[in-house]
């Protein structure tokens, strides 16, 4: 927030500027001016600021898959997606299956959707400008499929998230098979080649409750979630958001 020194001004009222003429006579009126200069500056600071700090985004639908994707894959995805747009347009575009494909079911721990196989693809994303993930890496314009993969338990990630669920990001170009399920070594890759970076492109995510409201809502300071229901399981993505620390 802006901090304004206004100790010199007796302020009274609703209108601090014309009280202040009045309870100090004898001032010059060039300090006066001054006085209401620097009042007038300090509102429109705080206002830039306080638009800064809080800024909104909302959903809206977004149509049908785009023509990037493989034929197999955009007939397994809603035709409806959800456009998320903020102050400055579309941040993207995200479509989901329309059921989830189920596995045996995981041992592992802090997993939230145990009974869907590594490597399954979930869904797909659009991001029309230049995006990013939760870590501020950029994620460049295009389209991407996203598939389900689990933090590895090696130490290196301890404290990104209380849940190991996450969707990796590849390129639309390099993955046609909806069926595929990649090892973990085989999606990352995919998703470093995807990223341009030594790290892959990833979008926090885990099992939603049953009762979670559906749409797009605000978690905590930075993050903006968006849950959706896809068959029987309610799932919620962090579509927008920063890591802390």
């Amino acid at each position: 927030m802006v901090e304004c020194d206004l100790a010199k001004v007796d302020v009274a009222g609703s209108n601090p500027v014309s009280r202040s003429i009045h309870l100090l006579p004898g001032i010059p009126s060039r300090m006066v001016l001054a006085l209401m200069r620097k009042l007038r500056l300090c509102f429109i600071l705080a206002v830039l600021a306080t638009g800064a700090a809080f800024a909104q985004y909302r959903s809206e639908a977004a149509g049908a898959p785009p023509a990037e994707l493989a034929p197999a894959i955009s007939q397994a995805l809603e035709q409806q997606g959800t456009k998320i747009v903020g102050s400055s347009g579309v941040f993207c575009e995200v479509w989901f299956r329309t059921s989830l494909p189920s596995g045996a079911k995981s041992s592992e721990e802090s997993v939230t959707l145990p009974t869907i196989p590594h490597g399954t693809l979930l869904g797909a994303i659009r991001f029309p400008a230049q995006g990013a993930d939760r870590r501020g890496q950029p994620i460049k314009p295009g389209v991407y499929t996203l598939r389900y993969s689990l933090q590895p338990l090696n130490g290196d990630h301890l404290g990104v998230s209380p849940q190991r669920d996450f969707l990796v990001l590849v390129s639309a170009g390099d993955d046609k098979d909806l069926n595929a399920a990649p090892n973990f070594d085989a999606l990352m890759a995919m998703s470093r080649k995807a990223s341009g970076t030594p790290h892959p492109a990833v979008l926090s995510m885990w099992g939603a409750g049953a009762s979670d409201a559906a749409g797009l809502a605000k978690q905590g300071e930075n993050d903006w979630v968006l849950t959706k229901k896809i068959g029987d399981t309610t799932i919620s993505v962090i579509l927008v958001g920063k890591v802390e620390g």
